[in-house]
């Protein structure tokens, strides 16, 4: 009998910053005997919303419930149309559709990778009643110029924050800036409670909405009602979800928020570093900074240039097999089948050749230097021995 070839290890493209303070949290969760969504979900609440200076936060299940939340709560439902970018997880555009609107897709800067303001006009319709900018891979979008237009046609703003938990527009924290603002804590995020989401706002009605919901629109929470000092019996005068978030996840919010200063700041040195490395490789692009944001680097993206020795699927295979992980850049959601069976193809050229082109490298807090050194060499190396090969 043959023994299993050992798996070679890999530097992953990204892994969770944990340690005893997260392990000691969901502990003491567990050990509560209150482990659904309560008081630490509360807290965890509280320390977002305290961050990103909005008067409320309200945890979900996860981004994508946060975002299916938020139209929902904005009235955004059948016969409406939302205008979102493709280049984006598929999630973006998934939500519009759970709220039983159309996505409408909208192309990218090819600098920012995000939503381009000046083709957003040419988009909206009569049918139109929302903007989903996505803050791609942790750099703003341009707020300014989409709220601008929003005004003009009189349609709201939901920031999919996704990537960008910490980040800021003009020195602004986003989280504050639109109707609703919706963030992550998927593992591939800055901080992580393994799935979960959240809702900030400034809006009272749109809070009330979205906590009522996410708890199958029930009038009051489980948490209030069992710690009244009277009998409560609770009322659903909504059609709600079960989209909370539970109490373990909150433990581990708590103590990843304390986290995210050291978090960023570590990512955005290794960013740096990148950029340093690869800046003089004429056939590979650099994140680039727009002036009204600087980069989180939730994830190090690289656009290979059309005369670069080797190509995206090329270098990505050449990484794998050195041991080293990485990810095509962003999907266009436009082109899946899905979206494509259902709407018919659209031309988006920008974000067609920015989903063919760009590539995802390791980056996450806790990279050592032998880590980080390997990405930059061995990326240097097969870049490198094409070109002169």
């Amino acid at each position: 009998m043959r023994l299993a070839q050992s798996i070679k290890p890999m530097i992953p493209i990204t892994k969770p910053y944990f340690d005893e303070h997260e392990e000691r949290a969901a502990a003491e969760a567990i050990r509560s005997g209150w482990v659904v969504q309560g008081p630490r979900t509360m807290e965890f609440e509280r320390m977002v919303a305290e961050r990103v200076g909005a008067r409320y936060a309200l945890a979900t299940s996860n981004c994508t419930t946060a975002l299916h939340l938020a139209l929902v709560a904005l009235g955004i439902g059948a016969d409406a149309e939302v205008l979102v970018p493709s280049y984006s997880f598929i999630a973006t555009a998934n939500s519009v559709m759970h709220a039983g609107a159309t996505p409408v897709f909208v192309d990218i800067d090819a600098r920012t990778y995000n939503m381009d303001p000046r083709l957003l006009e040419e988009k909206i319709s009569p049918r139109a009643r929302a903007i989903m900018p996505v803050h791609q891979i942790g750099l703003a979008a341009d707020l300014d110029a989409i709220h601008e237009i929003a005004r003009q046609h009189n349609l709201v703003v939901i920031e999919d924050a996704a990537t960008i938990i910490g980040g800021a527009y003009k020195g602004k924290p986003i989280g504050a800036h639109s109707a609703a603002v919706c963030f992550s804590f998927h593992p591939r995020k800055a901080i992580t409670t393994g799935e979960g989401g959240m809702v900030t706002t400034n809006d009272p009605d749109v809070a009330r909405q979205v906590e009522m919901l996410r708890s199958h629109g029930a009038n009051i929470s489980d948490y209030a009602r069992h710690g009244a000092d009277k009998v409560i019996i609770e009322e659903y005068p909504a059609l709600g979800y079960n989209y909370r978030l539970t109490d373990i996840q909150g433990a581990v919010g708590v103590a990843q928020m304390k986290k995210l200063d050291w978090i960023l700041a570590r990512r955005v040195e290794i960013g740096e570093r990148y950029n340093r490395a690869f800046a003089d490789l004429d056939f590979i692009e650099t994140p680039y900074e727009p002036p009204y944001a600087k980069h989180t680097y939730q994830s190090y993206c690289l656009r290979i240039a059309r005369n670069a020795p080797k190509t995206r699927d090329e270098i990505m295979t050449a990484m794998q097999a050195a041991g080293i992980a990485t990810r095509r850049g962003v999907m266009a959601a436009h082109l899946e089948p899905f979206y494509v069976n259902r709407f018919g193809r659209v031309a988006l050229p920008v974000t067609e050749d920015a989903t063919r082109t760009t590539i995802l490298l390791p980056i996450y807090a806790q990279m050592t230097e032998t880590e980080i050194e390997t990405v930059i060499t061995t990326f240097r190396r097969i870049v490198l021995n094409a070109a002169h090969g």
